[in-house]
């Protein structure tokens, strides 16, 4: 058999990759199990290599099939991105829109944001995926990625959408039973709750003072008996008195403003936390990526992301 692809086969690999297994893609897709199965079959066979090692329950990617997945999703997604471009004309965006986001700030603020945007934009199918760590900035599997700071990758195109800060906090009985800190040196003699999440160097908090000349930086190394990968979990623990956390400030504002936690150290500023939408640079032309994009800032500038993102 020669090698060769078929262009119909790219949506189809594509779909079963995703699904994860050959039942649920054959579920996903309307057809019978060995149907996928069989199709599966005849691509290796013309291929002449294997894409997918078969499990009883699961399957896995061959290295060859990971090759091929990720040409597929970016062919894939060029053809939508020509779609886009010869319908704007036409005005409504459409298509596949593929969005990742953080767990807390994703059910929080992203996933209302997408409720009203599905209904202003219908003829967009929408899939929200939330994880810990995010995604490589350069891989395929998203179109649009929401990020806290800038990234440093700039082979992508990052859209500030919303400021935010993060804040050092804590419950007003934690801090009348350790003391309040002064300067940032006495964060390690405190119970700091510690959320351990992407690339972050962790318990290592970073403070900043002054301006210009005068600004310094100051690295404090903190401990403390609590710790998490789970932002929410973290700022509940704060609210139960175990310690002092650093959160961004809009999961943290309305505890500060009904008075169940305190700012610590509000004269030192911590690392920059804004708010990124980033995608690759190839859909910085695609109606659907920036009206999504536009959307979200809007959103967030009007508080309605399911709570106030500060300035």
């Amino acid at each position: 058999m020669s090698a060769s692809i078929q262009p119909a086969e790219l949506g189809f690999f594509s779909t079963l990759a995703a699904a994860g297994s050959l039942s649920a893609a054959a579920r996903e897709m309307g057809v019978t199990t060995p149907a996928v199965s069989k199709r599966l079959a005849l691509m290796e066979d013309r291929l002449g290599v294997t894409l997918v090692n078969r499990t009883t329950r699961r399957m896995g990617l061959t290295p060859e099939g990971e090759l091929y997945l990720a040409h597929a999703r970016r062919i894939l997604g060029e053809i939508e991105d020509m779609a886009q471009l010869l319908g704007q004309a036409k005005g409504e965006p459409q298509g596949l829109l593929r969005v990742n986001a953080t767990l807390g700030f994703g059910r929080s603020h992203v996933a209302p944001v997408i409720s009203r945007f599905a209904r202003r934009y219908p003829e967009v199918d929408v899939q929200l995926q939330l994880s810990v760590n995010p995604p490589p900035l350069t891989d395929d599997a998203f179109d649009v990625c929401i990020r806290f700071g800038v990234p440093p990758d700039t082979r992508v195109i990052a859209r500030r959408i919303a400021s935010n800060r993060r804040l050092l906090c804590a419950s007003p009985a934690y801090l009348t039973r350790a003391g309040t800190p002064r300067v940032p040196n006495d964060l390690a003699r405190h119970a700091c709750i510690g959320i351990r999440q992407g690339d972050e160097a962790y318990g290592t908090w970073r403070l900043t003072s002054g301006r210009g000349a005068t600004q310094r930086t100051q690295a404090v190394k903190t401990r403390g008996p609590l710790t998490t990968n789970d932002g929410e979990i973290a700022v509940s623990w704060a609210l139960d008195g175990h310690g002092i956390v650093m959160r961004a400030e809009w999961d943290i504002a309305r505890y500060l403003r009904s008075g169940r936690l305190v700012q610590v150290l509000p004269g030192y500023r911590t690392p920059e936390a804004d708010i990124h939408a980033v995608y690759p640079q190839r859909h910085q032309l695609s109606t659907r990526v920036r009206a999504f994009v536009d959307f979200m800032a809007a959103a967030l500038a009007k508080g309605e992301a399911g709570g106030a993102v500060a300035a």
